[in-house]
């Protein structure tokens, strides 16, 4: 494996940098860039891994991983643009950017590939989907892949579909945390003590997953096979259909999609 640096060191950056690590890559093949000393200083201690300048990262690495923020990325940029070449490799896990920017702020010939992982990185169950730009090669893709299985699966999807998976996977754990706050709540309100209800809530959450995961069949299955006729999850499932949760569901994917989109746009050029 090449030399790797992760420019912007927070949860998701750390997550790739245990996972990595976890999956045998040596501490001398990576590096990280922190723009807070104490940060940096912490992660060198925990991973026996070296942070890093940004111009030094894009002098030592082969493959440069964008994690910062995107509203962050134009210093990052202007930094990269004098030191990368054909030979180097960007993948941009920033939410929203198009590999077009790079490819437009950096050389010519430069290899980008666009990412769009999520928080699950942080235990090993990320969904991570990846799109290349105009000059990465199938070549570029296996690297990529096999860098973000370390952390999770992986698919390839076209560019122009990046906003839909961002707003679908990369917030997704977000709708999923919401849901399962709301039910502990309810539990609370039905009279039970909040470790119990949180850990009913919780446990239920893993076991839905799982069965979702490894049984192949379709949520509705799944759902129809605990909904008896007159049962108390029908009525709950009526209740739900009322107060028009599908409805909310689909208008707060659409909106954070919507805002994929303008993140990009704010890049775009006059």
């Amino acid at each position: 494996m090449s030399v790797i640096a992760l420019l912007g060191a927070g949860k998701i950056g750390e997550a790739l940098l245990s996972g990595l690590l976890h999956g045998g890559t040596s501490a001398d093949d990576l590096l990280f860039t922190e723009r807070y000393p104490a940060r940096a200083a912490e992660l060198t201690e925990k991973y026996g891994v070296h942070g890093v300048s940004v111009p030094e990262a894009a002098k030592r690495a082969d493959v440069l991983i964008v994690a910062v923020k995107p509203q962050d990325i134009d210093p990052v940029l202007d930094e990269l643009a004098p030191l990368l070449g054909p030979d180097s490799l960007v993948v941009s896990l920033c939410a929203g950017l198009p590999t077009a920017l790079y490819e437009r702020r950096l050389a010519d010939g430069v290899p980008v590939v666009r990412v769009m992982p999520n928080t699950p990185m942080l235990v090993g169950e990320a969904m991570s989907a990846m799109s290349p730009g105009k000059h990465a090669t199938a070549a570029h893709l296996a690297v990529v892949r096999e860098l973000l299985e370390h952390v999770g699966k992986v698919v390839e999807v076209p560019e122009s579909q990046q906003d839909a998976v961002t707003a679908l996977s990369g917030s997704g754990p977000a709708y999923f945390f919401f849901l399962v706050e709301a039910m502990i709540d309810a539990g609370i309100l039905l009279g039970l003590p909040r470790a119990l209800s949180e850990s009913l809530i919780v446990q239920s959450a893993v076991g839905a997953g799982k069965m979702l995961a490894e049984s192949g069949e379709h949520p509705v299955i799944l759902r129809e096979a605990v909904t008896s006729p007159a049962g108390t999850t029908i009525n709950a499932i009526r209740e739900l259909e009322k107060h028009g949760v599908r409805a909310a569901l689909l208008a707060a994917i659409e909106a954070a999609r919507d805002r994929s989109v303008e993140l990009g746009k704010a890049h775009e050029t006059p």
